[in-house]
């Protein structure tokens, strides 16, 4: 449970500040940058929150629409954001990485040939969320995609808004000649060097395909190509220098290079407008390719519309909560979930324990036990994952109610890890009740709210959370009315409640409290309620 805006102050406790360039001081809990946080770094296994993203590209040689296909789901990722960010104007600061790809008109465009950016946008809709846009998405696939199949560490920005309409067209396509294509980068913010180097990078992923560019592809006639796929070098699913050291050598295939029809070899005339200086450079380093490409593809994934204000570079909390729930049980209040122990691994021998502050000044502590590990970057980096719990079982602690809860702190193998000195601050104010309860006949729910006597919210609501037509995920405000007499959970909770029809849409819980709304991490449907009383 925690705020539903970065910028709330938490019952006195300042959560996050902003400067003019930027979101800073990450510190937990910051909805959107705590769900940004997740799903760059917890890839994964445990808790992996971007593991639909990472299997999508896993292997590298894979394709999710068909096996032996010659494409690979990895280059789609790259095609799609380079795409979605070349329609950027740098002059009026229109265009750019927004999830404009994902609209029909956009898609149909000749400068947008191919079905890859239908099946990539796929994947996108099950992966944004109130909190991570489409265009986030996007740019976090091309990440992923591009360091676990070989490629740099890219730093990662969020933040991005979703376009509500087409940009306007703009992608470079390979006919036409090199003025048009030095124009066109310079359009989006490249230089001609950069734009060698941009194309170069992107290009070690994936090839041409004949049914999207007959005119540049023949029919291969492979029974492991069967979509007919010129690569653009020999390693086209892993990130190396491959593309530029085939180039130097004269031994590439890349159809963009030595096709039959000369119009279009675009990265032919791309490659050689400095007489070869930059390929011949990164040929001869392939430390210099990767650095040029994670500046690049850094930069590429940031070229956004000039009213989006992106976060600083996401860095992972060292100690992490995750998945952090409250709910009122009669005269108690369950607290569950889990803490996340950054660049570590599993050790038998290390003891975690969690305190907790409450309203009477008192503290409470239990030792946490492990429940696996998660991996980021291709493995190169290894989280370990603790519960809530006293013991190797699901169930929480059972906290008073009266007494409640402010904030928590780790102790690991006795160090403490309380964000220099702010704690971790939990929001007790409202929660979800296990009064909650369904009824068969006709099938309605009543969702109780437990709010706390002494915190007089303005308003208690629940939060519809959807999808619309355009893939947009939309969050409805349902207010809920105010008990005319109070219905007391406990000594220290009253009940508000609403009664719903819909057992197949997912509510989370908002409060506004003295002009700053906070919302719930928990989300409920009302067909998993228990019967009511007497029903």
């Amino acid at each position: 449970m925690y705020f539903d805006y970065s910028w709330a102050l938490a019952f006195g406790t300042l959560i996050i500040s902003f400067h003019a360039t930027g979101i800073t001081a990450y510190t937990w809990p910051s909805p959107k940058l705590d769900a940004l946080e997740a799903a760059r770094f917890d890839q994964l296994g445990v808790n992996a929150v971007s593991a639909g993203l990472t299997s999508f590209v896993q292997p590298c040689d894979s394709f999710l629409f068909g096996d032996n296909t010659g494409r690979a789901n990895a280059a789609d990722w790259i095609r799609t954001a380079y795409h979605d960010m070349a329609t950027h104007n740098s002059a009026d600061g229109t265009g750019g990485l927004d999830g404009s790809i994902r609209f029909d008109e956009e898609q149909a465009r000749a400068e947008n040939a191919g079905d890859g950016f239908h099946n990539t946008m796929l994947i996108a809709a099950f992966l944004s969320n109130r909190y991570v846009s489409v265009a986030d998405s996007i740019a976090l696939a091309a990440l992923i995609a591009i360091e676990n199949c070989g490629g740099p560490e890219i730093p990662f920005r969020g933040g991005r808004i979703d376009a509500t309409e087409p940009n306007t067209p703009g992608v470079p396509e390979p006919q036409q000649d090199l003025d048009s294509h030095i124009a066109s980068f310079a359009r989006q913010g490249f230089t001609p060097t950069e734009m060698i180097g941009l194309v170069a990078c992107g290009h070690s992923f994936g090839g041409v395909q004949h049914d999207a560019f007959p005119d540049i592809v023949g029919n291969l006639n492979d029974p492991n190509n069967t979509e007919d796929v010129a690569h653009f070098d020999s390693t086209f699913s892993q990130f190396d220098n491959k593309i530029a050291t085939e180039f130097i050598e004269g031994t590439t295939q890349n159809p963009l290079v030595v096709g039959f029809n000369d119009t279009t070899n675009s990265d032919k005339r791309i490659f050689a407008s400095d007489g070869n200086s930059t390929m011949r450079a990164f040929a001869d380093s392939p430390s210099l390719f990767a650095a040029t490409c994670a500046d690049l593809f850094a930069r590429m994934l940031d070229t956004v519309p000039s009213n989006v204000q992106l976060t600083d570079v996401l860095t992972p909390l060292p100690v992490k909560p995750s998945g952090v729930q409250l709910t009122l049980d009669g005269d108690f209040i369950q607290l569950a979930g889990q803490v996340r122990l950054w660049n570590t691994t599993e050790d038998s021998s290390r003891i975690v324990r969690m305190l907790w502050h409450d309203h009477h000044g008192g503290m409470g502590n239990a030792t946490l036990s492990f429940t696996g590990t998660s991996s980021s970057t291709g493995g190169k980096y290894t989280a370990a994952w603790y519960a809530f719990n006293a013991s190797n079982s699901d169930s929480s602690i059972s906290l008073d109610a009266t007494a409640g809860i402010k904030s928590l702190s780790f102790l690991v193998n006795d160090q403490l890890e309380d964000q220099d000195g702010v704690g971790f601050a939990i929001q007790d104010g409202f929660m979800f009740s296990k009064t909650s309860c369904r009824i068969q006949s006709p099938f309605t729910g009543r969702f109780d709210v437990a709010v706390r006597k002494d915190v007089n919210p303005t308003r208690v609501y629940l939060e519809e959370i959807s999808t619309d037509g355009t893939q947009k995920v939309t969050v409805t405000e349902i207010d809920i009315s105010p008990p005319t007499s109070p219905v007391f959970g406990d000594s220290a909770y009253s009940l508000w409640s609403i009664n719903l029809t819909d057992p197949t849409t997912v509510y989370s819980i908002g409060a506004e409290i003295g002009g700053v709304k906070y919302s719930t991490t928990d989300e409920h449907l009302f067909i998993e309620f228990p019967l009511c009383s007497g029903v």
